[in-house]
């Protein structure tokens, strides 16, 4: 099956996030949005409209232009009934849902053309109409779902339960019925895994040090580190390659991010390559109890989330330094470096120097250096199509 990933107007709202990736590549439960569809339908073909400056960095696929495209809105999820509905499309029909397309069966020709054009059109097809989806409208939404959506993606890891695998189940797991555990994990002595409330899943080489403390549902990604005396809480996927401490509810960080020391981080998200010096606490409850406000990346308008948790979104290769205080509903963009006394702006934007009242804008080569230091950490290359695209957000901030 060919599957091609399009976006529409909504999906400027997932920035800073999608700054630096497709909306596909957004990961929510255990896997990204992308690598979802791809193991529920078993996709051979997968491709994407991707803006011009995120090529080389992501690859926009290939098409089989002898067979029908599924065009899938890169905002909607998989469920049991979206995938029936898909699975019954003929070619020329679309799905809808509120007015939204969420996917749409094209012959392969026409849908060749749309790649190369960069743009999925479809007034022309026969509507289907649904009234049921999960279709993601916000940021978040993301925390929101994210306990979901662990549980609903265990299925399309593979991995059996503690209790059904041969062997002694390590005393340190309570509720190995519900406890999922990859290949070479490591849990050292004192750890412990409760998944009552939730499932737990270790993916492949996550080391869980002496100490600390997961109570489900939880996803700790592939050769991440959760370090000692850590507490983390449900709701919280710990992305691949990532190093996390301190205490931690309702999260999500993305791959190759670190929180490697004490402090609170409270239904937040973190793009890649964040770095969260130690004692940064991210406030997620407002003083009053009241829903809390967010930027609009756009407008720099505040808009009412109706949420009452809600921390800090973080852009890929944000910073802060020790003993930082990030405000309740606070937006920071990619490449920002803060390391005042005081709270931040609750919006901080790309490439900002904040160490002081005034906002300085944090020196192109500057950024570069430190990104090609902490990715050398990981045995990561800086290719030039990387650093293209970190200037083209650099221009545009």
């Amino acid at each position: 099956m060919n599957i091609c990933f399009f976006t529409d107007e909504k999906s400027s709202r997932f920035e800073p996030l999608t700054l630096t990736r497709p909306m596909d590549d957004i990961r929510v439960g255990i896997f990204t949005i992308r690598d979802k569809w791809r193991r529920a339908l078993g996709a051979t073909f997968i491709c994407r409209l991707l803006p011009d400056y995120l090529e080389g960095v992501f690859s926009s696929g290939e098409m089989n232009e002898k067979e029908d495209v599924l065009w899938i809105n890169s905002r909607l999820l998989p469920s049991e009934k979206i995938l029936a509905k898909i699975r019954g499309l003929n070619t020329g029909q679309k799905i809808e849902y509120k007015g939204q397309v969420l996917a749409a069966r094209i012959e392969g020709e026409k849908s060749i053309l749309m790649f190369g054009k960069g743009i999925f059109t479809g007034s022309d097809l026969k509507p289907v109409e649904i009234s049921e989806a999960i279709i993601l409208e916000n940021l978040w939404d993301l925390l929101t779902l994210n306990a979901f959506e662990i549980e609903k993606d265990i299925p399309l890891t593979g991995l059996k339960t503690e209790s059904e695998k041969e062997g002694d189940i390590r005393n340190c797991i309570y509720n190995p019925e519900n406890t999922f555990i990859g290949k070479d994990v490591s849990i050292e002595p004192g750890a412990i895994v409760i998944a009552k409330d939730g499932p737990v899943v270790i993916l492949d080489g996550a080391t869980i040090e002496a100490g600390s403390i997961i109570k489900g549902p939880v996803v700790v990604g592939e050769d991440a580190t959760i370090k000692m005396a850590a507490r983390v809480y449900g709701g919280t996927t710990i992305g691949p390659v990532c190093k996390v401490g301190g205490e931690i509810s309702n999260c999500i960080f993305h791959s190759y991010s670190n929180k490697g020391h004490d402090g609170f981080a409270g239904n937040s998200i973190f793009g890649q390559w964040v770095n969260l010096g130690a004692d940064t606490n991210t406030s997620n409850l407002k003083n009053n109890y009241s829903s809390v406000r967010i930027a609009d990346w756009k407008t720099k308008k505040e808009i009412e989330t109706g949420a009452q948790f809600l921390g800090t979104i973080m852009g890929d290769h944000s910073k802060t330094a020790i003993n930082t205080m990030l405000n309740t509903g606070t937006i920071c963009g990619v490449s920002s470096n803060i390391f005042m006394s005081g709270f931040p702006a609750k919006y901080i934007p790309s490439f900002s120097w904040v160490g002081a009242e005034e906002y300085g804008e944090y020196q192109f080569d500057k950024a570069i250096e430190a990104m090609q230091a902490m990715m050398k950490r990981r045995a990561v290359d800086l290719s030039d199509a990387y650093k293209n695209m970190m200037q083209h957000i650099s221009k545009s901030r």
